[in-house]
């Protein structure tokens, strides 16, 4: 947060608030989705990547099929596993990793900028395969910023909206379940974005239902030097939301950092390097105790914000 404008005694004390209120902290109730980070290099520079990957910052590591294995042999039952990084599909072991996934018969996420990546012959060939071997059980889901290409080019570079929509209709051509992610522009509201959304996918001949949060998920937009309140344990009341219903309740994130001997579980997939969401070398350590909400994101993006990485 450097630069921040938030007051230092913010977010500074993990049990309480500036004003002396005692912080809110969500427990773990069950796995929804383990996502893995397949590491933080990517082929693009976006200018408000909430993890600020790109072509250079390699402080998460790929990871490999070996280094995901173990966490998945922890699951005693199918889940949902999240892909995401970084770019995913520039991580060397990334269709073996979708395939140690699937055979152990859990449902696969993977996001991506759907740009050159991803449209690599040997990529493609192997997404097409699991596709037809995993009927059902792989979606693709592709960040488009904004449904303005000029918007969307702002954000990630000239002619990243037309290549982003040349991948989408790959996916699509390729009977690949497909969904989308965007951000609600902080000029319009969320039944705006998704009447935008809604005329693209239309023109892109997508086949999704631009009403349905699982096929178009919008995040809210978030300004790193934002002041956002603190998230006490009186504001679930206020705000007639449930601890259950935010993300690190029931998600978590596995991270190589760069030098490090093995991967670590996070509590959140945006705080990768604050370490009081870092929780351990396993699942079982990962989730056995609550995750305080002692960063400006817990409340714009999940608390208030209302967003969740998960379908």
């Amino acid at each position: 947060m450097t630069g921040s404008l938030i007051p230092s005694a913010k977010f500074a004390d993990p049990d309480t608030t500036a004003r002396g209120e005692t912080r809110a902290s969500v427990a773990w109730t069950g796995l929804k989705t383990l996502w893995f980070n397949t590491g933080s290099l990517c082929n693009i520079t976006c200018a408000n990547c909430y993890v600020e990957s790109s072509p250079v910052n390699d402080r998460l590591v790929y990871l490999t099929r070996g280094d995901v294995e173990p966490f998945l042999d922890e699951l005693t039952g199918p889940a949902e596993i999240g892909i995401t990084g970084g770019e995913p599909f520039m991580a060397p072991e990334i269709i073996g990793i979708c395939k140690a996934v699937l055979t152990r018969g859990h449902t696969l996420l993977v996001l991506t900028n759907a740009m050159r990546p991803m449209m690599r012959p040997r990529v493609q060939a192997g997404l097409v395969d699991l596709a037809e071997r995993f009927p059902g059980k792989m979606t693709v889901r592709v960040s488009l910023d904004s449904h303005d290409s000029a918007l969307h080019d702002a954000e990630r570079g000239p002619g990243a909206f037309e290549e982003a929509c040349k991948g989408l209709r790959w996916v699509a051509d390729a009977g690949i379940r497909l969904a989308l992610a965007g951000r609600k522009a902080l000029h319009e509201d969320e039944a705006a974005a998704r009447a935008g959304y809604r005329a693209l996918i239309a023109g892109l001949g997508l086949g999704l239902d631009a009403a349905d949060p699982k096929q178009l998920v919008l995040f809210p937009e978030m300004i790193a030097r934002d002041d956002p309140p603190e998230i006490t344990t009186a504001c679930w009341g206020i705000l007639n939301k449930s601890p259950d219903s935010i993300m690190c309740a029931s998600q978590r994130m596995v991270v190589r950092r760069r030098g490090a001997a093995s991967p670590r579980v996070l509590a959140c997939t945006l705080l990768i390097d604050d370490p009081a969401f870092d929780l351990g070398d396993t699942l079982a350590e990962a989730t056995a105790r609550p995750v305080k909400l002692n960063h400006p994101w817990c409340a714009s993006f999940c608390v208030l914000g209302g967003a969740s990485c998960s379908a």
